[in-house]
């Protein structure tokens, strides 16, 4: 396995309260898949939750080099969890970037505290 891409991003949970609060379902469907939404929704500190995701999305954008230009985009990285750890899933043109660039695997962690949700993302490939 070879290391292709890494990334790291710190929210903070209040920002993405706020946003969450100000803009609603606008905000939430712009950004997050509907199964992000359907998963974070579900969870008691739902904030924590997105922002650990919107989190996850900017260091994808970094470990994939393009930050959010160059048809990668919010929906286009989705963060998925069935008991297990976290996992990334690329879409649309985060998928294009992501094989363009021969991964072939992702490692993510997700962690927050009261003020900061954290990810870190490591891009693979065989």
């Amino acid at each position: 396995m070879q290391i292709i891409g890494v990334g790291l991003d710190a929210t903070e949970i209040a920002r993405v309260a706020d946003m969450i609060e100000r803009y609603g379902d606008r905000f939430l469907h712009r950004v997050f898949t509907e199964g992000e939404i359907a998963y974070c929704n579900a969870r008691r500190d739902f904030a924590s939750s997105f922002a650990a995701r919107f989190a996850a999305k900017e260091a994808v954008m970094k470990a994939l080099g393009t930050g959010h230009s160059r048809g990668v985009f919010w929906k286009g990285i989705e963060v998925v969890r069935h008991h297990g750890p976290p996992q990334i899933r690329f879409h649309e043109g985060a998928a294009a970037r992501f094989q363009s660039m021969g991964g072939t695997g992702s490692l993510l962690t997700l962690t927050h505290s009261r003020e900061l949700a954290i990810a870190h993302v490591m891009l693979l490939k065989e």
